[in-house]
């Protein structure tokens, strides 16, 4: 086990020095100028020239390239072209609000999401199953942006059951430790702080985690019924066994491993459904920074950005894969 995750930590270089090398082809492309940008109305000849020497945006595309990878070697992700800061430092300063918030919408759509797909497969062709396929089909194709806007609208300025932005209340005198709003107000015993935190987070979370949640649905259903079919639950049925005992040694272990795969995927996209949700709920987490560094050409922020989400997305992988011989023995024994 030890050897195979070694092996995909040294196939994770390649994938990010290919990534590094369409990112930054990418980025360049983009229309608009960061100089611009940040000038301004100022924007002078003048102006333009001294911030693209500050920034080595005047140098040839393979030396920026090769100053840009020698800097992430060393740790640096470079600083905002707008605000200055190290986006390295910013990142950690917002990364826990992104995390609290796709950890609640992926606990949401998986603790929701494989019941609902195991009940749909064993009522197979009954309302029930109709219903909860209708349903999943009805989260796939919602967009985010506009569940979410639906969900303010509706629960926090027409019912006012939940807040309607931000993280926490800001006239709430919190103690920030470990600037996971939630956790903090447990480690800290502010009970109301904690909680403050986590009604603030359901509405993010829902909207997040609805299409992870129907596409769960969607794959756990296929899935165990697929598994229901196979000769040895037959057998286990037919030698008398619970059907609780046939349920969890027999069709949920081996209808996991799809299951598990598509988790990891959905783990990797919800950061980038973040970006849509941070923004309508004023979530300050890494979505929100993107999106503002989007309108301004914030080259640094970008790069560093997409390149933070890959190593992410790419251990998440390796978790699942290394997940797949706690499951399966016979993935342990290949």
């Amino acid at each position: 086990m030890l050897r195979f995750v070694l092996r995909r930590l040294a196939l994770m270089v390649p994938v990010l020095i290919g990534l590094s090398i369409l990112l930054f082809a990418w980025v360049r492309a983009l229309p608009g100028d960061p100089s611009r940008a940040l000038l301004g109305e100022r924007a002078t000849p003048e102006g333009i020239e001294r911030v693209n020497a500050a920034y080595g945006f005047d140098k040839p595309l393979i030396e920026q390239y090769l100053t840009y990878v020698g800097a992430l070697l060393r740790g640096d992700f470079g600083e905002s072209i707008q605000t200055g800061r190290p986006v390295l430092e910013s990142f950690t300063e917002r990364f826990p609000a992104t995390l609290e918030l796709g950890a609640t919408a992926l606990l949401f759509a998986v603790v929701l999401g494989v019941p609902l797909g195991y009940v749909a497969a064993r009522s197979q062709g009954r309302l029930l199953d109709t219903s909860v396929v209708s349903g999943s089909l009805l989260g796939v194709v919602t967009p985010v942006f506009f569940l979410a806007i639906l969900l303010k609208l509706v629960f926090a300025d027409k019912l006012h059951w939940l807040p309607t932005a931000l993280r926490q209340d800001p006239r709430m005198d919190a103690t920030h430790i470990t600037n996971f709003y939630v956790l903090d107000g447990i480690l800290t015993r502010e009970w109301d702080a904690s909680w403050d935190a986590l009604t603030h987070l359901v509405l993010p979370a829902l909207a997040l985690g609805t299409i992870p949640l129907a596409i769960i649905v969607r794959i756990t259903r296929a899935s165990v019924s697929e598994v229901l079919h196979e000769d040895y639950v037959r057998t286990a049925e037919a030698k008398g066994l619970a059907r609780g005992t046939v349920s969890r040694r027999h069709v949920l272990r081996n209808a996991l491993l799809p299951v598990v795969t598509t988790i990891g995927l959905q783990a990797g996209l919800l950061f980038s459904g973040a970006v849509l949700t941070e923004t309508v709920f004023a979530f300050n987490g890494i979505g929100q920074y993107l999106f503002e560094a989007i309108g301004s050409r914030d080259y640094p922020v970008l790069q560093g950005f997409i390149i933070f989400i890959a190593i992410v997305y790419s251990l998440i992988n390796l978790l699942v894969d290394v997940s797949y011989g706690l499951i399966d023995p016979r993935v342990r024994a290949a």
